[in-house]
């Protein structure tokens, strides 16, 4: 299964005041908190965190049908980090959803998996190949393969990404 998220960097400086009191605390757990805290740029560690728990939330409820707000259940940590991109894990009730997170100037986009194995296996397609089954989740169907793909879609601001997972490496 696959999820995502982009967040439009100028757009969430416009909307959200993450500074204001209590933000924090509401959306992430402690270590989270602590991540936020010691980051170079923490505005950049909130967002990235947030798209991190978006992506993972998008697995989670195609798979469970459940609609819920519980950003403090949806626990992230970072494996791997460089200037433009972060790998890393959320857990949600025992599930562990695998992330990729790619930095630019203008927005960070976040992808999950529920296997690891398919976080390099990842492609962007047009929106305009996405239906929604009976749930309102989004698919693409492939006329090559006959197959049904889940897509994961995502838009903020001023972007838009659709992905789902290739299915001729699946």
């Amino acid at each position: 299964m696959i999820g995502n998220d982009v967040i439009d960097i100028l757009q969430s400086r416009l909307e959200s005041n993450w500074q204001r009191k209590g933000f924090i605390e509401k959306l992430f757990t402690i270590e989270e908190q602590l991540l936020i805290s010691k980051a170079v740029r923490p505005e950049i560690m909130v967002w990235m965190l947030w798209s991190m728990k978006e992506a993972a939330y998008k697995i989670y409820n195609r798979k469970t049908k459940i609609r819920e707000y519980i950003p403090k259940k949806l626990v992230c940590s970072i494996e791997l980090q460089n200037l433009n991109s972060i790998k890393g894990n959320v857990i949600c009730s025992g599930n562990i959803y695998h992330t990729k997170t790619l930095l630019s100037k203008n927005k960070i986009h976040t992808v999950a998996v529920s296997d690891l194995k398919n976080l390099n296996k990842v492609i962007e397609i047009e929106k305009k190949s996405i239906n929604k089954d009976a749930n309102g989740a989004p698919y693409h169907f492939d006329k090559i393969t006959k197959t049904v793909m889940p897509v994961s879609k995502s838009h903020h601001g001023r972007f838009e990404i659709c992905v789902a997972l290739n299915s001729i490496y699946l």
